[in-house]
């Protein structure tokens, strides 16, 4: 009889028992987890992995919102101080700009004194020097005083800051348009003359008006007749626009008769062509 080598024999299947009862023992050694335990703690672990990575990301978030909070407000008082200085430079540029003017208007106010003197005796010049003067008010140049209407224009009370909530720069074109059709004279927006070479424009949130940002409220007068100006002009299709602004969008449009303005003229006009009569 031979030999079985014992790691053979190790290999060798157990030999099967009849008794039945003995499979049960046999399932719980081989597969000591139920199948549906093992279903669901398979299920399990994903989430455990994206609640950790969603906690992380929170913490991150917190740890970066943190950070810049910390540097805004560290950063605050440099912010504050080159705003002021920001003002005080803008404050100091308007202060050069209206000490120019006065200059400007200082010169030509002497300049005319001087041509008037030149001009004295001289009778085609002082016909030429009378139709100068003629047409200075329809130029700009000069002041215009009289009656006429002060208009007063601004953005809805309670604007969401949608632009229709806005006065545009072409709602004060349409205005002012509307001025000329019912026969001004003299046209200004606040204290800016109107002339052929004027440009009403937008810069950003702002109205220009020669280049010249201006500040809300918007007051614009105007010289004319004081008994058929206000009728003439909320006849025009521009005055009854702006009725529908104000009924529609709750836009400021205040129309007042004056018996005295004044409408500055315009100290930027220069002459731009001349030639030498024969």
């Amino acid at each position: 009889m031979k030999r079985l080598n014992l790691r053979e024999a190790w290999r060798l299947p157990a030999p099967e028992r009849k008794d039945a009862s003995m499979d049960l023992l046999r399932e719980i050694t081989r597969a000591p987890i139920d199948p549906d335990y093992a279903v669901v703690s398979a299920r399990k672990g994903p989430r455990r992995r994206n609640r950790l990575a969603l906690a992380s990301v929170m913490v991150v978030t917190g740890m970066l919102v943190a950070m810049s909070a910390v540097q805004s407000f560290r950063a605050a008082p440099v912010v504050a101080e080159q705003r002021e200085a920001l003002i005080d430079s803008v404050r100091e540029g308007n202060e050069r700009v209206t000490q120019q003017r006065a200059r400007v208007e200082e010169l030509q106010n002497a300049n005319d004194v001087h041509r008037e003197a030149l001009l004295d005796g001289d009778e085609e010049a002082s016909f030429r020097q009378e139709h100068i003067a003629e047409l200075a008010p329809v130029a700009g140049s000069v002041d215009v005083s009289g009656p006429g209407l002060e208009i007063v224009v601004d953005d809805a009370p309670e604007g969401s800051g949608d632009e229709l909530d806005q006065v545009l720069d072409g709602d004060i074109q349409v205005l002012v348009n509307g001025l000329w059709r019912a026969g001004a004279e003299a046209v200004a927006i606040n204290g800016h003359r109107i002339t052929s070479l004027s440009a009403i424009r937008s810069a950003g949130d702002a109205v220009t008006v020669n280049y010249r940002s201006l500040t809300r409220p918007y007051t614009i007068t105007a010289i004319g007749s004081p008994d058929e100006f206000a009728e003439a002009f909320a006849s025009t299709p521009e005055g009854r626009l702006w009725e529908s602004l104000r009924d529609d969008y709750a836009f400021r449009f205040d129309v007042q008769a004056r018996d005295d303005l004044v409408v500055p003229g315009d100290p930027s006009l220069t002459v731009r062509h001349a030639r030498r009569t024969p």
